[in-house]
């Protein structure tokens, strides 16, 4: 038996038991007496204590099994055999796992092909206990909850308690994740500061995270100032897109909700938002091979000999056009949801249709604009194949729109691109990068939603 065998089991004696429970709760209804609860939500009670304890089950078992496998094959006699070396016994047992579930005929190492056989008779083992203690799980879950189906019972309540836990997991899943996330990034950036000082990392004017062989090598212990990366990540994502996002997100949304006839808004709403779609590697090649030489040679054209064909311009100007469809969406939304008595009230009061827009409309729906840019900036501080594409990955603290720059995300990915040791400086730098970038989104989050929560209180 495997733990799928042993899910379809469970499921099957659910459903069921909570055809049975139905029937039963049925017939107690047609004898004459009046039941507190549905037939529907006695069934649907004892499949959930059927199913969602042995579920429960099955979902800690899982992760379970694979080091109670681990733990019986090193504990053969050809297990001891192998090396103590962590990596090569790791990917001994890789390939032993691969050879018995027929990923592979044959592994690079003889050792693997011995232990296929023991890996695969401890699966099949441990896989039957795991599925044998689920359906027991779910028969004692249906027992227990057969005996509850009377005339008096109140399965509604019961269901609406079962639906509540689940609702509570889901966001207790939610939290955790969340926290996991702080947590990994704090962790691995302390380790990253006790090689590096924060105060080089914060206030440092020159990154060039790679590490030499020698001590008596150029740069040998490497330069971590993470100015010019983030100085690149503002430049590109929260000022150059966002002097192309912002207005024209806002018009279209002005456009499509003030003047626009509703057949045309019908049309031009959706071929709007496939901007949203498109992905982020199609922009990239716009941007490399289309948007980054017009831009080097009108640099060239209007004097500027710096210019280059990978720049902060090209790689902002086309992350605005990505991101219009998410300021113009929220605007949109939020211009609609104006109350119509307000703009009626102001034109009949002798302001023109521009007036009332730019003194009623925008003013009321301002919470819903501040929402939209911030998830743009979010959005724009995130993107990374843009940048690498047309912007390069030199860390240059400039503000010339026609020289090379890089962003943060940028400078992550290149850290852990390839086969890193977890102990250097260099690739820790990646956690404090990221580090630092969370909590930048973090502030800015807060700061709209207390702008939101002022202006909302002065509209409703």
């Amino acid at each position: 038996m495997t733990l799928t065998l042993g899910l379809v089991a469970v499921l099957l004696i659910a459903v069921a038991a909570g055809l049975f429970a139905r029937k039963r709760a049925a017939g107690l209804r047609g004898g004459g007496a009046r039941l507190n609860s549905l037939p529907n939500y006695h069934g649907l009670y004892v499949a959930l204590w059927v199913a969602l304890p042995a579920l429960l089950f099955l979902t800690i078992w899982s992760p379970t099994q694979t080091s109670l496998v681990n733990d019986a094959v090193l504990a053969s006699p050809a297990g001891k055999q192998l090396p103590d070396f962590d990596l090569a016994r790791e990917t001994i047992l890789t390939e032993a796992e691969e050879i018995a579930t027929g990923e592979r005929e044959a592994g690079f190492n003889p050792e693997s092909t011995a232990l296929a056989p023991i890996y695969k008779e401890a699966s099949s083992r441990f896989a039957t206990i795991g599925g044998a203690i689920a359906i027991v799980v779910s028969l004692v879950g249906g027992f227990f909850a057969m005996r509850r189906v009377r005339v008096d019972f109140r399965a509604r309540t019961g269901v609406e308690r079962w639906m509540m836990i689940l609702l509570v997991a889901a966001s207790l899943i939610a939290i955790l994740t969340t926290l996991g996330i702080v947590l990994s990034l704090l962790f691995e950036s302390l380790r990253f500061f006790k090689l590096v000082s924060p105060t080089e990392f914060l206030f440092g004017t020159s990154w060039s995270p790679q590490m030499a062989l020698r001590a008596d090598q150029a740069g040998s212990s490497g330069s971590f100032g993470s100015i010019p990366l983030f100085w690149g990540t503002a430049f590109i994502g929260a000022i150059i897109a966002m002097i192309v996002a912002i207005p024209l997100g806002l018009m279209c949304a002005i456009f499509l909700t003030q003047y626009a006839h509703p057949r045309v808004r019908a049309w031009l709403k959706p071929i709007l938002e496939i901007l949203a779609g498109v992905p982020t590697v199609v922009y990239g090649y716009f941007a490399a091979l289309t948007v980054a030489p017009l831009v080097r040679d009108f640099g060239i054209a209007i004097g500027i000999s710096s210019a280059s064909s990978e720049s902060a311009l090209a790689a902002g100007l086309v992350m605005g056009i990505m991101i219009i469809p998410f300021v113009s969406s929220m605007a949109d939304d939020s211009i609609a949801a104006v109350p119509q008595a307000m703009g009626d009230g102001s034109l009949a009061l002798g302001a023109t249709k521009s007036e009332t827009i730019k003194r009623v409309v925008l003013p009321a729906a301002l919470p819903g604009v501040v929402g939209g840019v911030l998830l743009a900036v979010s959005r724009a501080i995130g993107e990374t194949m843009i940048v690498v594409m047309a912007a390069g990955l030199a860390a240059n603290l400039t503000a010339n729109p026609f020289e090379s720059v890089t962003t943060v995300t940028t400078q992550i990915v290149q850290l852990l691109t390839g086969d890193q040791e977890f102990d250097s400086a260099k690739t820790l730098a990646a956690f404090a990068l990221g580090l630092a970038l969370f909590l930048i989104t973090l502030v800015l989050n807060l700061i709209a939603l207390r702008v939101v929560r002022k202006y909302r209180e002065a509209y409703e």
